[in-house]
């Protein structure tokens, strides 16, 4: 390598040590306006002229938020309405009907995976806590459960929640990296679940099984509990409580049926992959292939699902008196609100990636991976890994990562594209600890200290990230 490829990886090298330090020291910079410091130093210290470096930044912020930023806030809506229908809650009436205490574990699972397909992490379970807490509470009321029933119900939860999050698209984080690395959408759905399935069962309902009766004492706050599991406390969480339920056992918000509940869910992801198999057997010239994949398209197939669950929330909040659209809007409006910072990470994350690109950084970072002879799929969830470890933030992980690791792997796509996007999903996962904000969310809501927390959350998600690298790295003999 060149002295200017050495000074361009130094300069890299720096970028990341300063973006670490401006998240993580008392000066705590949102990791937006640390991104955007860090792209204006980087830009400059590579050399790039300011004129290009403002449209570098300008056109990676937007280009990034163009492909991932409307298809997130459809998707945030999408998950509030679901659950202001009461989708979720028909979902885990269902699942949980007539089981066995050796089955919970699985079905908490089977409920969290269909749950965690629209929804981010922190919503999902949020979403599951009343399910969980109701649940956890009649086995310990029976007695007989080994260890804590809220370990044992919530650990898969977890499990699924952030295998989902991380690792398959539509989820912001996959999807920001499948836009960066020209990742095919179907194929990346599909790598996503096969990797994601066996990652859950492992993380998840076996880990469980082992960890919670080595925690017995971990029971979340009464007050807490009781809020989630009383009589008209789960209003506003998306699962019904029994309190809610009226005579037939539905949730007094809408008695979605099972069908709907799921077809609502699965909207997206049926089109998108529905848009896989047109490419793959339809003639490029065909009518139906062309309808497929305007229809699959992420923002075409988020807005489908929303549009539905819109209408599905509208009808039964008509015929049960409960909703109204004037509520239904301010539900929307507040689902928006919590995505605001990731959509602003995200723009970040795309103006860093693109500066790396045209600044040449990205080109040096091919010359040395290449020289050394690095496997991209191990490079790209390490940096993915240490990233988000350092910065307490997957997103940034995730989209810093891309950036690194794109010109790697050029523009073609094909499996390893789709392979490299999951690692590197998978990557951001690992080694969730306190500078996250979901091991508080974690710790907080099952009443643990920061050593029960450490062997759930900080660790669920650590196996999660460590079993979803060595699926990819399993798929990758075919690529």
């Amino acid at each position: 390598m060149t002295p200017h490829t050495w000074k361009l990886l130094l300069i890299l090298v720096v970028a990341i040590a300063a973006l670490i330090y401006l998240i993580n020291s008392r000066l705590r910079v949102h990791p937006f306006a640390a991104l955007i410091v860090v792209c204006v130093g980087t830009g400059l210290a590579a050399g790039e002229p300011v004129g290009d470096l403002i449209e570098s930044i300008e056109d990676g912020a937007g280009g990034t938020l163009g492909d991932v930023g409307v298809t997130l806030a459809l998707g945030a809506m999408l998950g509030r309405l679901l659950s202001d229908s009461g989708a979720t809650d028909a979902i885990a009436r269902a699942i949980l009907d007539r089981s066995t205490p050796r089955r919970l574990p699985w079905l908490v699972t089977a409920a969290a995976f269909v749950i965690g397909i629209p929804m981010f992490f922190e919503v999902g379970l949020i979403v599951l806590l009343p399910l969980i807490f109701s649940v956890a509470r009649r086995m310990e009321d029976r007695g007989g459960a080994q260890g804590s029933p809220y370990v044992l119900l919530g650990v898969p939860a977890i499990a699924a929640l952030s295998t989902l999050h991380g690792m398959v698209p539509p989820h912001p984080g996959p999807l920001t990296a499948m836009t960066g690395l020209h990742a095919d959408l179907g194929l990346t759905l599909a790598v996503g679940l096969v990797c994601a399935v066996p990652t859950v069962i492992l993380a998840g309902p076996v880990y469980a099984r082992w960890i919670a009766p080595r925690l017995p004492e971990v029971r979340p706050d009464a007050a807490l509990v009781a809020q989630f599991t009383g009589a008209g406390t789960g209003a506003g969480t998306g699962a019904g409580s029994e309190g809610e339920k009226d005579g037939d056992g539905h949730g007094g918000r809408s008695g979605l049926g099972m069908g709907l509940a799921v077809t609502a869910v699965l909207i997206p992801v049926g089109l998108m992959l529905l848009r896989t198999l047109a490419e793959t057997v339809l003639d490029k010239s065909s009518g139906v292939r062309s309808a497929l994949e305007f229809a699959g398209e992420p923002l075409i197939a988020m807005l489908a699902g929303f549009l539905f669950a819109l209408a599905v929330t509208l009808w039964t909040g008509t015929r049960s008196g409960a909703t109204t659209a004037e509520k239904t809007r301010s539900s929307m409006t507040d689902s928006l609100k919590s995505v605001a910072a990731i959509l602003l990470i995200i723009g970040g994350g795309g103006a860093f990636k693109q500066v790396l690109q045209d600044s040449g950084i990205g080109d040096a970072i091919a010359s040395a991976a290449k020289g050394a002879h690095l496997n991209v799929i191990v490079l790209g969830w390490l940096i993915a890994l240490l990233l988000s470890l350092t910065t307490g933030s997957a997103t940034v992980g995730i989209v810093s990562a891309t950036g690194i690791v794109a010109p790697l792997v050029g523009t073609g796509g094909g499996l390893e594209a789709s392979l490299l996007v999951v690692a590197i999903g998978a990557g951001s996962l690992g080694l969730n600890y306190v500078n996250h904000a979901g091991f508080w969310l974690v710790k907080e809501s099952f009443g643990m200290d920061l050593s029960q927390a450490t062997k759930t959350q900080t660790t669920v998600q650590t196996l999660v990230s460590v079993i979803g690298l060595g699926m990819t790295l399993l798929l990758s003999v075919f690529a």
